[in-house]
């Protein structure tokens, strides 16, 4: 149980201040302002929107039950010795609280008490220095004041203001001012300083600067984005010439291949196959095709294209990749009008698959390769025209030892100069046909020699000739021709071929033991077909005739003294020039 040891000073101090507390709440001070007749919070009720005040912080005192010493009395100095470490504290004469410091030889200063006439209560040890012989000073106490009413007397309960526990006030003295702080200082009608949620309030000036940082980001913001699409509209209008700029629609890329049976797919695989040929001899030269016959080096074109180097002249052969080889003539026949030209030392060539001409119909489709005009490369396309169209070409040199004798394909496909000994293709890419000759608008038949130009009126030896024609040329320099035995009297008018009265050096005109003398034809007798097709004039017999191999059997059809006849001939063989 703790001990009371206060004396009669401190009880009266207490008595004191217990009747404060007994005030009734009438005689307490009144606020500054007059009381708010609507409740507005915060001297009404609480509402939701006000900020509660803030907590008052009341002065620390001793707890409840612990030992107070005594102030000293006119300024004697309390000395207070915590023992051994224990801090004791004591509270001045009027309530002014007197520190004292800690134990182990600290001196404690005590505070001065407000009235001099503060005494001690009788009895009232005074505590010594603290332990281990350390001194405490107290503070100096003013003099005492011979006009100040005696400790004893109590002022008026109205007169005394609100005093903290453990506290007594001066009755002589006026009552201080109330202590400073925000919310002793708080009016409800003023501008509060404070934000509700405790923030400071902003400021106008750091409301102008946010709002001027604001605005900078904002426009450096806009102008990046300006920025960027400028860049990108003024790539797009160099791109493609401005806004005003015409710009036509256009299809898409497409994929390239074509289907084997058109045009585009036929020259596609058949280009690869088909050669230029530049020919140079000591008073001619000119421009030609021709096609790979085989892996070998022999390539088919016709005889007046390679006939200009004569014996001693140069041929070129250029492929269509670039590549450019020497040629040189294996063979060639102007009765056919075809010759054989070989390269050496050129590998990867591909040879054109060859047709039947035979199997042609009329109004199938064809392409012509060539290069009209040193044009190299150059693809057209028609149909076949006509078949069995016989025509005769060349005729240059009076004797007729010139001229060609064809059975030729007709067909619209553009030939000009320089297509001369390309192919004619079917559907297939294979060939059918040789392009020889065109005819153009003027008088007769004209070859590669000239300038005319293609009127859609072109002509190809048939493959089938062609290509026994190239046999006989590789294989032994030169090709035979199928012949009947007898010479015609080219000055014929009439409709068929007449037998001459003579032969061409004067002796008879049917060649004795040749193949129409034991088929039994005379002189004068006239010619009207073959195999059962009409013969008009004696260049189409020729055609006809060559048409065939030597040896093979043929029906003719004879007039004589106004009576036909059935005779049945094989073809005999002579050598070509």
């Amino acid at each position: 149980m703790a001990r009371d040891v206060r004396g009669p000073a401190a009880r009266d101090v207490r008595d004191v201040q217990d009747a404060q507390d007994t005030q009734p709440p009438a005689d307490r001070p009144r606020p500054l302002h007059a009381p708010d007749p609507y409740g507005t919070p915060p001297y009404g009720e609480p509402g939701p929107w006000a900020p509660a005040p803030p907590v008052q912080h009341p002065a620390t005192t001793a707890a409840h039950g612990t030992p107070v010493s005594p102030a000293p009395a006119h300024g004697t100095p309390a000395q207070t010795a915590a023992a051994h470490g224990t801090p004791a504290q004591t509270a001045a004469a009027h309530g002014t609280p007197a520190q004292t410091a800690a134990a182990h030889g600290t001196p404690t200063q005590t505070a001065p008490a407000h009235s001099p006439h503060a005494q001690a209560a009788p009895g009232a040890p005074v505590q010594a220095a603290a332990a281990h012989g350390a001194p405490a000073q107290a503070a100096p106490v003013p003099a005492a004041d011979p006009f100040a009413p005696p400790a004893s007397s109590v002022p008026p309960a109205s007169s005394v203001p609100l005093a903290q526990p453990h506290q007594v006030t001066d009755p002589a003295r006026p009552v201080p001012p109330a202590a400073s702080g925000p919310w002793q200082r708080y009016d409800p009608w003023a501008a509060a300083p404070l934000q509700q949620n405790g923030a400071l309030a902003e400021s106008t000036g750091q409301r102008r600067g946010r709002v001027r940082r604001a605005l900078v980001g904002g426009a450096a913001l806009v102008a990046l984005v300006a920025g960027g699409v400028g860049g990108v509209v003024g790539a797009y209008l160099e791109r493609h010439g401005g806004i005003d700029a015409v710009e036509l629609p256009q299809a898409g890329a497409e994929p390239t291949d074509r289907a084997p049976g058109s045009v585009a797919g036929i020259a596609a695989r058949s280009l690869p196959g088909v050669v230029t040929l530049h020919v140079r001899g000591a008073d001619a030269e000119g421009t030609g095709t021709g096609f790979v016959l085989d892996t070998r080096g022999h390539i088919l074109t016709n005889n007046h294209v390679v006939e200009p180097a004569g014996a001693d002249g140069t041929i070129s052969v250029t492929f269509s990749g670039g590549e450019t080889a020497e040629g040189e003539v294996v063979g060639r026949d102007s009765g056919y009008d075809l010759a054989v030209v070989k390269v050496d030392g050129v590998g990867g060539l591909t040879a054109l698959p060859l047709g039947n001409s035979d199997n042609v119909r009329v109004g199938d489709p064809v392409v012509a390769i060539g290069a009209p005009f040193d044009l190299a490369d150059t693809v057209t396309s028609g149909i076949i025209s006509a078949k069995d169209r016989p025509i005769t070409a060349g005729g240059e040199e009076g004797d007729g030892s010139d001229v060609s004798y064809v059975d030729a394909l007709q067909t619209d496909a553009p030939i000009n100069p320089g297509n001369s000994g390309g192919p004619l293709l079917d559907a297939q890419a294979r060939v059918i046909g040789i392009n020889s000759a065109i005819r153009s608008a003027g008088d007769g038949p004209d070859l590669d020699g000239g300038q005319a130009g293609s009127i859609g009126l072109g002509f190809a030896i048939p493959i089938n000739q062609g290509k026994r024609v190239a046999e006989e040329l590789i294989n032994t320099g030169c090709a035979t021709h199928p012949v009947i035995g007898v010479t015609l009297d080219m000055d014929y008018t009439g409709d068929g071929a007449r037998v001459g009265s003579q032969g061409n050096d004067g002796g008879p005109p049917v060649t004795e033991d040749g193949p129409g003398d034991r088929a039994g034809i005379r002189a004068g007798d006239v010619i009207t077909g073959i195999d059962g097709q009409r013969v008009h004039s004696g260049e189409e017999l020729i055609v006809k005739t060559r048409a065939h191999r030597p040896g093979d059997r043929l029906e003719l059809t004879i007039r004589r003294d106004g009576e036909e006849k059935e005779v049945t001939l094989v073809l005999g063989t002579a050598e070509g020039d």
